[in-house]
């Protein structure tokens, strides 16, 4: 519908595979839910408000919000490349993690990147002291910052190194 009111649209799909009771079946689903890309005219917005199915636009200070063209074509390229692609919730540096997964499995820290390699910061911030660890980008999820608590548990100790 929005093709034919004079719009280019974009709605990237992945393959996945789901099981029901019935069986195995093959999708296609959105690699962004609930999101449709569209390009256009600015001051031609009514039309595709009024389109069945379009809840409202994206946008800020009640003018839509414009994506890069280079973003959208990485996304596009991914798509036709048949490159294994899925949704992963959006992450980045300095981000507060969890880890969801292999043997550091629910350990919480902050998102690094060092050239190539993703890591986590693990911290004991009474001493001011930190570890970085690498992980892969997959397995970790985002979480909110929380306060910290203050509860019975370890004591630090300052000691002298051996020589």
């Amino acid at each position: 519908m929005l093709t034919g009111k004079g719009f280019e649209t974009f709605l990237p799909l992945y393959p996945t595979v789901r099981r029901w009771k019935n069986g195995i079946k093959q999708l296609s689903l959105p690699l962004f839910p609930c999101y449709v890309f569209l390009r256009g005219p600015l001051d031609r917005w009514l039309p595709v408000l009024t389109t069945p199915g379009i809840h409202t636009l994206v946008g800020f200070g009640g003018k839509p919000a414009i994506i890069s063209c280079s973003e959208i074509e990485a996304i596009r390229r991914v798509v036709e490349s048949r490159a294994k692609a899925e949704p992963h919730p959006f992450i980045k540096c300095g981000d507060r993690v969890r880890i969801e997964a292999g043997p550091l499995e629910g350990l919480e820290g902050i998102l690094l990147r060092k050239k190539n390699q993703w890591k986590v910061l693990l911290s004991v911030e009474l001493l001011e002291r930190s570890v970085v660890v690498e992980v892969d980008a997959s397995m970790v999820e985002r979480v909110r910052a929380s306060k910290p608590r203050f509860a019975p548990g370890w004591l630090a100790k300052d000691i002298l190194p051996q020589t």
